[in-house]
Formats: structure tokens, sequence, C-alpha cells
């Protein structure tokens, strides 16, 4: 079993024990989450921790985008909920990096790509410089943020 799993399983029973409500149901949401990723597809299969890891993020975003829906329609409750589940589930993903971080990240996958073409690489090469600079974030900074520095790295 991951140990990212394992680690969820048994802070459910923490949080259980402590009555902390909010903490009890994201757990299990999560869980469920990682469990119905196990079973689909054609054959049930454990997932690795980078998997369980991809499952969190995509909680997390759920979280983040039904909050902005509910602060959209008025409903600031809701949407004060959805984030707390969203920051108990972020406290099992790897730290985000900040703006700087990026920034170097971006400029390390420019360098590997300009090596691989032998020139500097302009936006019809985003797709290469992108796929570079995902592999090597690693699920620690969000899509749109790190194709925005991408992309401005690359025009400007």
């Amino acid at each position: 079993m991951a140990q990212l799993k394992a680690r969820l399983q048994a802070d459910l029973t923490t949080a259980m024990k402590d009555r902390d409500k909010t903490r009890t149901g994201t757990i299990r949401m999560a869980l469920a989450a990682v469990t119905t990723e196990e079973v689909a597809g054609e054959a049930a299969r454990e997932l690795s921790d980078a998997e369980v890891e991809k499952v969190l993020t995509r909680e997390v975003k759920k979280r983040k985008e039904a909050a902005e829906a509910f602060a959209g329609a008025g409903r600031a409750e809701q949407a004060a909920l959805e984030l707390a589940e969203a920051d108990v589930l972020a406290d099992y993903l790897p730290k985000q990096l900040d703006d700087a971080g990026i920034a170097t990240l971006v400029d390390a996958a420019v360098a590997e790509v300009t090596a691989e073409l032998g020139e500097a690489p302009g936006p019809r090469q985003m797709g290469q410089v992108m796929k570079a600079a995902t592999a090597k974030a690693a699920g620690r900074a969000d899509g749109k943020r790190l194709s925005a520095a991408v992309k401005a790295r690359l025009t400007g």
C-alpha cells in the first residue's frame, strides 16, 4: 500500500477520535476518490504515492473551483467550507513553489530544450519547454502558473 494512502487512513482514525468533522469528512472523500481510481479501468490495482498525489491534487482543484462558484453565487459559508477542505488535502501534497522557484524551474527547462535544439526555443517550442518544466515541477506547481511563466519567458 502507498505510504500516502496509509497516512490518510491513520489520520482518518485520529480525526474521528478527535471528533473533527471537517477533517474526517474530507479525508473520507479523499480515500473514496483514491479507491475509485484504484478500481477504475479493466483491473483493480494499488496506486503508487505519485498516483495518490495526482488524485489529491485533482480533489484540491475541485474544492477550489467549487469555492469560487459558491462565492460567486453569494454563498460565503459554503465557499469557506470548500476552502477548508482544500487546506486539509493540501497538507498531504508537496509544498507548492513560489514565483521565484517557478522562474528558476522554467529557466532550467529552457536551458534543457536549448541544449536539445541547439538554439534558444521560441513560442513555437512552448510544448517542449512545458513538457520539461512539468517533469521538473513534479506536482509542486499549478499547470496554469507554470504555463504563464513559460509563455512569459519565451515571448519576453
